[in-house]
């Protein structure tokens, strides 16, 4: 709601899906144009911004359409928090692609009980990758002090909420050299491939504009972001369910069983004990494990004894994007 109870703008965020070539994977948020400008200086615009991230206004339980290429429809329905998503199949996608993979199509509100004026004349761009069929492999990475300077090691993570709620995209640090590292990944051996590249985080959609505008400013290559819905309570999560991005993980290697991935990480959090659970579930389709080390000693301990005995997989304690670098190449990973 805007101000003096003027109803604001309606418009559909699309997040960039994947698929292959007959499965449609897309999902998307049907909200209110709170007007965020994430390019505006000053210390209120920050504040301002930060607080109409998290304080949206869904539309909930709408039916809204996706619109391809070649005119083919599909109709789906928001849920009680705005979100949608297209699981669906449906033959002869790759067609559709461009060079990259990327497909290109169309999401609009279907609704005609809205009875609210809509931004761009009800006409919303998505992209869905679907990883051409002679890419070399594929990378899944994690962007929190993977990729992204955010503290997720600090005390009380007190950095996370700095650095998360007092900078713009475009003054966040990227970690020296990781735009290199996967540049080159995304190229591969040939030095030509377009391999796919996923980004995936614990951090909530809200975020998903802020982390695809970092990634776009610090030259990244182009990839699906992967976030989750902001949590109720996570203590609230059905004892022994996993976490909402190891299902996502699984979920893009059972959508591309014959393709190889490494997976990218840091030694702060979970992401060993996620990926060293993975590779042992899909052993095939790992081909090596990247940590990046961070300065906290006993994080750092735990996780050199986790892998202390481990032979499924190549796992590489990452101190620098060099020596990530180095092993990727001496690996037949990069050219």
């Amino acid at each position: 709601m805007g101000l003096f109870g003027k109803k604001d703008k309606l418009q559909i965020i699309a997040f960039q899906g994947y698929g292959a070539d007959s499965h449609f994977y897309a999902r998307g948020r049907a909200l209110e144009d709170e007007e965020i400008d994430l390019s505006k200086k000053g210390f209120f615009n920050l504040i301002w911004n930060s607080y109409k991230r998290f304080e949206t206004d869904e539309i909930k339980n709408t039916t809204v359409r996706v619109k391809l290429s070649d005119g083919r429809v599909l109709v789906g329905k928001t849920d009680a928090r705005g979100y949608y998503l297209f699981d669906e199949s449906i033959e002869n996608l790759r067609p559709l692609t461009n060079g990259e993979g990327w497909l290109q199509y169309e999401v609009s509100y279907d609704d005609r009980a809205l009875r609210r004026e809509i931004l761009h004349q009800n006409r919303f761009p998505g992209e869905l990758l679907i990883p051409s069929a002679t890419a070399e492999f594929g990378v899944i990475s994690d962007i929190d002090d993977t990729i992204l300077h955010t503290g997720v090691v600090s005390s009380l993570k007190w950095k996370v909420v700095v650095n998360t709620l007092f900078k713009r995209p475009g003054k966040r640090t990227p970690l020296k050299g990781a735009s290199e590292l996967y540049n080159l990944l995304h190229r591969g051996s040939s030095g030509t491939a377009a391999n796919p590249i996923f980004y995936v985080s614990h951090s909530p959609w809200n975020l998903y504009r802020y982390l695809e505008l970092f990634l776009q400013k610090n030259n990244f290559p182009k990839g699906p972001i992967l976030l989750r819905n902001f949590p109720k309570l996570e203590s609230l999560r059905s004892v022994g369910e996993k976490p909402q991005k190891q299902k996502e993980i699984l979920n893009i290697l059972k959508t591309y069983p014959k393709l190889k991935f490494i997976l990218i990480g840091d030694s702060g959090e979970h992401d060993a004990d996620i990926y060293k659970e993975i590779a042992e579930l899909y052993p095939e389709q790992i081909g090596a494990i990247y940590l990046r080390s961070v300065a906290h000693k006993g994080k750092m301990e735990r996780v050199r004894g986790l892998f202390k005995a481990y032979e499924t997989t190549p796992v590489l304690l990452v101190e620098n994007s060099e020596s990530a670098i180095a092993h990727a190449r001496e690996n037949g990973f990069i050219k």
